[in-house]
C-alpha cells in the first residue's frame, strides 16, 4: 500500500509531528517554592491545594500564564504536575505534602477526542490517586472549558469522590453543563424540561442526589466576545448558566457568576484581569469575590 502524502510529507511524518508537538506541550511549567519569609499581608495562605485543569485540547500552556504570575507575586506555588494517559497509566513530578497554596497541574497525554467522556474516567481515577498517595481529602479547583465539565461529571458520578474529597471552591471558565438548548435563550430553571441533553440530564439526578453536608463556593466566570454578545466565541452563556438549575437544590452551595466583556473563550484562562480575580477568589484575606 502507498503511503499517503500531503504537500510532500507523508502520513506517517505527519503523525510523528503532531506527537512530537504533543510530547512538547505536555512539558509542565515549572515550579518555584515559595518560602514563609515571602508571604503577602494581604494573602491568606492555605494547606488546601488547587487543582488546575485544562479543556478540550489543553495541555501545559493552559494555565502557564497564570502559575508563573502567582509563583512571581508570591501568591502560590506548582508543586506537583500529574499526567494521565488514555489508557489509566499515571505519572507524577514533584510532590505535595500540605505546601502553602499549592498548585496541582493535571495534564491529560491525548484530549482530542469527539467526547469528553475518556476524560471524565481518567479525570476520576487522577482524583482517587491524589487522595490515595497525598491524603488530599479537600480541594480548590480552576478548570477551563470542558475541564470543567468532565469535572463536575467525574466527582458527581464517584460515591467514593464525594465520601473522601471535600470541595472548597470552585472557579469555572467557560464551563459549558448543557449543550442542546439555544444561545439566544435567557437562563431560566423551566429549560430544565426543554433540555435534550443526556448528560445533563443525567447529572441533574446525580446532584439531586448528591449528600451535601458542607458550604461549596462556585464561581462561574464567562466571557463575552463581543460586548452584549451571549458568548465567548466557543460556549454561549446558556450552556455555562444552567450550572444554576443544577445546584438549585443545594441551598449549602454559594453561587456567583461574572461575565468579562471583550473576553474569548481562549482568554478566559490569559487575561491578567481574570487570572488576578481568581486569585482574590481563592487567596485574598477577607473577600467572598
Amino acid at each position: 500500500m502507498k503511503k499517503l502524502k500531503i504537500i510532500g510529507i507523508s502520513l506517517g511524518g505527519i503523525i510523528l509531528v503532531a506527537f512530537g508537538i504533543q510530547g512538547y506541550l505536555m512539558h509542565s511549567t515549572p515550579g518555584k517554592s515559595l518560602s514563609p519569609q515571602e508571604y503577602r499581608k494581604d494573602i491568606y495562605y492555605s494547606s488546601t491545594p488547587t487543582l488546575l485543569i485544562p479543556g478540550w485540547g489543553g495541555n501545559a500552556t493552559t494555565y502557564d500564564k497564570l502559575i508563573k504570575y502567582y509563583q512571581q507575586k508570591h501568591i502560590a506555588q506548582k508543586v506537583l504536575t500529574i499526567w494521565v494517559a488514555s489508557n489509566g497509566r499515571i505519572w507524577t513530578e514533584g510532590s505535595f505534602n500540605g505546601q502553602k497554596n499549592a498548585l496541582i497541574q493535571i495534564l491529560f497525554t491525548w484530549n482530542y477526542n469527539t467526547t469528553y467522556h475518556p476524560q471524565i474516567k481518567q479525570l476520576t481515577s487522577v482524583l482517587k490517586y491524589l487522595h490515595q498517595h497525598y491524603n488530599i481529602d479537600q480541594t480548590n479547583v480552576i478548570a477551563h472549558s470542558y475541564g470543567g465539565t468532565e469535572f463536575i461529571h467525574a466527582y458527581m458520578s464517584s460515591k467514593y469522590l464525594q465520601r473522601h474529597l471535600r470541595l472548597n471552591k470552585l472557579v469555572f471558565l467557560g464551563v459549558p453543563v448543557e449543550e442542546s438548548l439555544s444561545d439566544q435563550l435567557k437562563y431560566r430553571y423551566h429549560l430544565i424540561s426543554k433540555s435534550t441533553d443526556k448528560n445533563f440530564q443525567e447529572l441533574f439526578l446525580q446532584m439531586k442526589e448528591w449528600q451535601l453536608n458542607y458550604t461549596v463556593k462556585i464561581y462561574n466566570l464567562m466571557g463575552s466576545e463581543e460586548g452584549d454578545k451571549k458568548t465567548d466565541g466557543s460556549v454561549p452563556h446558556i450552556q455555562s448558566e444552567m450550572l444554576k438549575a443544577l445546584i438549585r437544590t443545594h441551598p449549602s452551595v454559594e453561587y456567583h457568576q461574572r461575565v468579562y466583556p471583550k473576553t474569548t473563550h481562549f482568554q478566559l484562562h490569559n487575561r491578567i484581569t481574570i487570572i488576578k480575580q481568581i486569585a482574590n477568589i481563592l487567596w485574598k484575606k477577607g473577600s467572598n469575590e
